[in-house]
């Protein structure tokens, strides 16, 4: 396979590469609003189940909300790591053409730097993760424990 060479008349202000940053940072942008709609789905689904379960005087059941507690944790890690994965594309692009080693193979290159499940885990890790999703864990089983009897 021949080797890629730098193309030197790809610059800032070339109208591919505007095109491409841009598509790279709407791309970020929905990833961000994508976590958000998840913390925002999640709170909305347990509170249902909660006040579903309060109506019923069913107190056993109030754990079910855990569960879409879970699912979306694992969703809003993909979401996140994804955003971080295409940061770190959007940073190794701008790296290359600063540096003048843009090839025209990389604007046509759209996808996430480092592994999805690498990126996933380190945005578990994330206290924006775990932080937000252990309280919302822990207030069930308080509304279990407490609330709900």
């Amino acid at each position: 396979m021949p080797e890629k060479k730098p193309n030197r008349e790809i610059t800032e202000t070339s109208p591919s590469v505007q095109t491409h940053l841009g598509i790279l940072q709407g791309v970020i942008e929905r990833m961000a609003s994508n976590s958000n709609s998840a913390k925002t789905w999640c709170i909305t689904l347990v509170s249902a189940i909660l006040v579903v379960v309060a109506g019923k005087n069913k107190p056993d059941y109030a754990l079910l909300a855990l569960l879409p507690t879970i699912l979306f944790v694992a969703l809003d890690a993909y979401y996140l790591g994804m955003e971080k994965g295409l940061r770190n594309s959007y940073n190794e692009f701008v790296r290359k053409l600063h540096d003048g080693s843009i090839t025209p193979e990389d604007l046509f290159s759209v996808s996430p730097k480092g592994g999805p499940s690498k990126l996933q885990w380190e945005a578990f890790k994330s206290f924006s993760v775990w932080g937000f999703y252990s309280v919302l864990a822990a207030l069930i089983v308080v509304a279990r424990i407490f609330v709900l009897k």
